[in-house]
């Protein structure tokens, strides 16, 4: 009988697949919210400016945005931990905080129905609520 031992993940590949995991349920996360907005009611047409058609946040826009803000957040996470790892962790939790509560402006500015800036704002919410302390508990271990 022969036995075959694996040897545990590295570091490196363990913390990437732990923030590939965070980026996937952050955009699940808004995908979902997403979906129950719509079933509620929301419109999801934002009017673009005087003269033009309304734009529609449709599905494949929430995904791509979703996924590209929370793969920036990934990279700036590890930019700060290349450059200043003492304080990566710190950094980061406060410019995604901020990052977040800013983009609240673009959603409440926006020409649309109060049912759409709510359920606009709950997405941003939940990629948020999702990936900030997944990534920023990833971070704490290595700081």
């Amino acid at each position: 009988m022969t036995s075959h031992t694996t040897a545990a993940p590295s570091t490196a590949a363990s913390t990437t697949k732990s923030r590939a995991l965070a980026v996937g349920a952050a955009t699940v996360a808004a995908l979902l919210v997403w979906a129950l907005g719509k079933a509620f009611g929301a419109d999801y047409e934002v009017v673009q400016g005087e003269g033009k058609d309304p734009m529609e946040v449709n599905v494949g826009l929430v995904a791509v945005f979703a996924l590209i803000s929370a793969l920036l957040g990934w990279g700036l996470l590890a930019a700060l931990e290349k450059f200043v790892p003492a304080k990566a962790a710190t950094i980061w939790g406060v410019v995604a905080t901020v990052v977040l509560l800013a983009s609240y402006g673009m959603v409440f500015s926006a020409d649309t129905t109060g049912g759409t800036k709510t359920a606009l704002a709950l997405v941003h919410t939940a990629v948020g609520v999702v990936l900030i302390p997944l990534l920023w508990r990833g971070a704490r271990r290595q700081a």
